[in-house]
């Protein structure tokens, strides 16, 4: 499964970015705690303790992330650009200080000493920055990308939606009209050397088998070979070609009269005499009743 279909899908989006953020909160606890304990930097700090903080810091960059929903989405839409990716990267570092100087300004206030500008930002904004910065760039990194995946796969789920009503569309469409459209060929191909030879199929008067071929005769008395079989080519032509022996197949357009003598043929009308079978005679002679 790719990473794509993975973030497609809201629900697993959202759990990912949770487990992000939980994952981070976690992580900084622990090392916070580390340094503490290993350092000896304070008694009475809990793991909770350092939880609570941790956690308001990091619900802070949350809130925050939310600038870059509409950002993505907009990039999504149209299509991603050198310049779109510059404006994503300084919207991230944008934010990435935003974060740095509300955490500074609520840790300053929270704290007993007295609020001084000199001391936010020649102490408190160089720490956060030193300890925030990097995790809090890459969280952003990471959300962006589930971002970019979940909106890239909205859109093409609408595609797929759109061509799914077209298919539908167009499958109505044609049912309604597979009664009324004759499916037959109008033409053949027919390769003669290097050259292709179309012959409309109204100007076939009858086709005679030959050996591996057929023979193609046309209404102006042009013979044509073409490499084939005479059933392959009696399920392509109209009805109006009908099977009248088992090495030729007429168009009954073009038939003038049915001789029924000891052997039974086709006269056309250009007076070539075509052989009906025995086999195929009550089939002949059910097409000109039906005329």
């Amino acid at each position: 499964m790719s990473l794509k279909s993975f973030t497609s899908n809201s629900k697993i989006s959202v759990f990912i970015i949770i487990l992000i953020v939980g994952m981070a909160i976690t992580f900084e606890t622990l090392q916070q705690l580390y340094y503490i304990k290993r350092f000896q930097l304070a008694n009475d700090v809990t793991f909770f303790g350092i939880l609570k903080a941790q956690s308001f810091r990091w619900l802070i960059w949350l809130v925050l992330s939310f600038f870059l929903i509409g950002f993505i989405k907009k990039i999504t839409q149209n299509k991603v650009t050198t310049s779109s990716i510059f404006k994503l990267i300084f919207l991230v570092f944008g934010l990435v200080f935003l974060n740095i100087i509300v955490i500074s300004l609520s840790q300053i206030l929270s704290s007993e000493t007295t609020f001084s500008l000199t001391d936010l930002f020649s102490e408190y904004i160089p720490f956060f920055t030193y300890q925030k910065a990097p995790i809090y760039t890459l969280g952003y990194i990471a959300i962006s990308l589930i971002l970019y995946f979940y909106f890239e796969n909205e859109k093409l789920q609408i595609k797929v939606q759109k061509l799914s009503e077209l298919e539908l569309t167009n499958h109505k469409l044609y049912s309604a009209l597979k009664g009324k459209i004759d499916e037959k060929s109008t033409v053949l191909n027919i390769k003669i050397g290097n050259k292709r030879k179309i012959i409309p199929v109204d100007q076939i008067s009858w086709i005679e088998a030959d050996d591996y071929c057929v023979k193609v005769h046309t209404t102006s008395k042009k013979t044509y070979t073409m490499r084939s079989s005479l059933k392959a080519l009696e399920e392509k032509l109209n009805s109006n070609f009908l099977r009248v022996h088992r090495k030729a197949i007429v168009n009954m357009n073009l038939a003038k009269e049915l001789h029924l003598a000891n052997t039974p043929n086709l006269i056309l009308k250009n007076e070539t005499e075509v052989p009906v079978s025995k086999s195929n005679l009550k089939t002949v002679k059910d097409f000109l009743n039906s005329i």
